[in-house]
């Protein structure tokens, strides 16, 4: 039994937290004694503390042999900084916007394995293309994801499981993906389009920065995109919203007060997206490998609709999620994977029986990628 601290008890910590305290001695931190202390009845030591600390931080997680990271992108970068200065192992899906590779000398000078961006997407969809990638030659990437409630309701038919300034800033970071070789940026909500998922019916997706460290580890694939999804008609506000500045970070005077316009919206914005007690929903994710494989024209596609557990009451976000950072957090504590720096999901997957393992351990929890091939 090893022992483990996940540093964030929101709804996918929460999940993080109970999946491996079945196994592992966990403690749960959070700011928020409200929710660590929802963890109790899951035997889940818990501790109300600010992480942001970096000598509290670094006394904290001492007496632990790995960290979990979940907390909001914005103390991402600076919480996995201070974890590595402490010694320790860390698995993160704090999802920060800074370079985690900026982090890679101070990771392997600390001899540190540092697993990034470890959940849906980015992470098991890293996972496939870096299993794929030395086995074949890759044209083309392509990922369509999107956690969305059950029941549609005006006027965004969105809930948000992750801090509501983080769901913001998909809205807002330029969007990066590869095609015919070359970078491309563009602003986040383009080139929308209607796709058809058995099951669900008809979404628009729309370009967003999820490609991440793909982008520079993943080198020779000349097309490669990750574009998110929601339901039809949701664009649009989105855009009308950005447009009209309540996205900006920049502040502006009000009565005499500076405030910054996107504060003021995620607080306006949060109880609307919020899920109600009982309220479903789900994930959908479709990843597709298209190249050249033993001399043939091979395509490889992924798919998974995972729903809200309702005999757990676990959100299907927090499953698809938080339960591919916990099959990496066994991998390195079995020391099945223990590359010393900063290894983005990708890395994790090159090695056959990772991945292998990680699609097992969704498979016993419910998530189930559903794995089809084609040749020509």
């Amino acid at each position: 039994m090893s022992k483990i601290v996940v540093l964030g008890a929101g709804l996918v910590g929460k999940a993080i937290a109970i999946d491996l305290a079945k196994k592992h001695d966990v403690t749960s931190v959070d700011v928020n004694n409200e929710a660590v202390s929802s963890l109790k009845p899951h035997h889940v030591n818990t501790i109300k503390g600010d992480f942001s600390d970096k000598l509290w931080l670094t006394n904290l997680v001492r007496d632990f042999d790995l960290v979990v990271g979940a907390v909001p992108g914005f103390l991402g970068f600076q919480m996995v900084k201070n974890v590595i200065e402490a010694g320790k192992n860390i698995v993160d899906i704090s999802f920060f916007p800074e370079d985690s590779f900026l982090l890679d000398d101070i990771a392997k000078q600390n001899n540190v394995t540092v697993v990034t961006d470890c959940g849906v997407a980015p992470g098991m969809s890293n996972l496939i293309l870096g299993y794929h990638h030395p086995r074949m030659k890759i044209d083309t990437y392509e990922c369509l994801v999107g956690g969305l409630p059950v029941v549609r309701e005006w006027p965004y038919e969105y809930k948000a499981v992750f801090s509501p300034i983080d769901v913001i800033e998909e809205y807002i970071r330029p969007a990066r993906y590869v095609q015919n070789g070359a970078v491309v940026v563009k602003e986040a909500l383009s080139d929308p389009e209607l796709i058809h998922f058995e099951g669900i019916g008809t979404l628009e997706s729309w370009n967003s920065d999820g490609l991440r460290s793909l982008i520079k580890t993943i080198p020779g694939v000349p097309n490669m995109i990750e574009k998110t999804l929601r339901y039809p008609g949701c664009i649009e506000y989105l855009r009308v919203l950005r447009e009209s500045g309540f996205f900006s970070y920049d502040e502006v005077e009000v009565k005499g007060v500076k405030i910054r316009p996107i504060d003021v919206t995620a607080k306006l914005l949060f109880p609307k997206w919020k899920l109600k007690p009982g309220e479903q929903e789900f994930t959908v994710m479709r990843v597709r490998v298209i190249g050249e494989e033993n001399g043939k024209q091979k395509t490889y596609e992924y798919n998974v609709l995972d729903r809200t557990d309702l005999n757990t009451n676990t959100l299907s976000m927090a499953r698809t999620t938080g339960y591919t950072c916990t099959a990496a957090v066994e991998l390195v504590l079995n020391g099945s994977y223990s590359r010393k720096g900063i290894s983005p999901p990708e890395f994790v997957g090159e090695d056959e029986k990772c991945f292998k393992f990680i699609l097992q351990y969704l498979k016993e929890r419910g998530v189930i990628y559903t794995i089809t091939e084609n040749q020509s």
